[in-house]
């Protein structure tokens, strides 16, 4: 397949590339710098909305992963906007230049999180539970509806629902690590709350699975076996051999990051599974939060 990628720099994109690229499929790189001369980028802006003209151009399949970092910093009300801006209105540039081409991509991967659920406790969610409620519920609700509106080009459209993306360098790790490795991580607040997580080798196995299935609507992209972040925080000193039992009180992270942040990203609890992509045969190389840690900080 020939394959358009945005957000092909980010932690997932870079690793996708690699992936698609090393099992036999040509990339396209929708990069932001209009000087780049590389034989496999396009140029896009979606602050501008411009693309290049031969973005599209026979391609048969685009994923979007796309958008302004959601924990980089503070939630106000035009870092709200940035983010907006970077996964709506970037998501509407690529479906209207998408259907524009003179033969549409056959299909679009579309990125989305399992915040669209929001703080939801113990209930088990699966791709047919609602949306929540709060910013990111509502972002990635948005998100979402804008990538749908490609179906009436008659592109089928898979909306990648992802959970913690559990890499070497995700930034949520590389934050814990340094407390964790001299003993003074632990559990947030009570810890009950429920972390939906899933390995970067799996993550971008399952985005290549979406490119080539015949998978529509909404995929929760998370492992198996969800963790509570009680259990995040063990499995993570077990594997540094290091003591994790220090509880970080809530208004800690509320001081640090903003009440919002915190609350949306930390606390809240979205006990999710992968039934879709369960039932369509996908098969998880690491759906067990300790063996995977390990596998990744080895």
């Amino acid at each position: 397949m020939r394959v358009v990628v945005a957000g092909a720099s980010g932690l997932i994109g870079a690793a996708l590339v690699s992936h698609l690229e090393s099992t036999g499929h040509q990339v396209v790189r929708l990069v932001r710098d209009p000087g780049s001369r590389a034989e496999d980028a396009r140029f896009w802006s979606p602050a501008t909305g411009e693309i290049d003209d031969d973005a599209f151009d026979g391609v048969d399949g685009v994923v979007n992963l796309a958008g302004a970092g959601i924990g980089d910093r503070r939630w106000s009300e035009r870092r709200k906007r940035e983010l907006r801006q970077s996964r709506v209105a970037a998501t509407e540039l690529l479906v209207e230049a998408m259907g524009a081409a003179a033969a549409p991509p056959a299909v679009l991967v579309a990125g989305s999180a399992v915040g669209v659920y929001g703080d939801r406790g113990d209930e088990v969610l699966d791709e047919q539970s609602g949306p929540g409620t709060g910013f990111l519920a509502a972002l990635a609700a948005d998100w979402e509806a804008a990538a749908t509106e490609a179906q009436g080009s008659g592109i089928r459209v898979a909306v990648a629902r992802t959970g913690l993306v559990v890499a070497k360098n995700a930034p949520f790790l590389t934050r814990m690590l340094p407390l964790f490795k001299v003993g003074l991580g632990g559990p947030l607040g009570n810890g009950r709350q429920w972390w939906p997580w899933i390995a970067v080798g799996d993550q971008v196995r399952a985005l290549a699975f979406l490119l080539e299935s015949d998978i529509s609507g909404p995929v929760n992209l998370c492992a198996p076996n969800p963790a509570t972040n009680r259990e995040f925080t063990r499995a993570l000193g077990s594997v540094l051999r290091r003591p994790a039992v220090l509880k970080v009180p809530r208004f800690g992270p509320r001081l640090l990051l903003g009440k919002e942040l915190a609350d949306g990203l930390l606390f809240s609890s979205t006990r999710a599974l992968p039934e879709a992509l369960s039932v369509a045969g996908f098969e998880f190389h690491h759906p067990d939060l300790q063996p995977a840690l390990a596998h990744i900080l080895a």
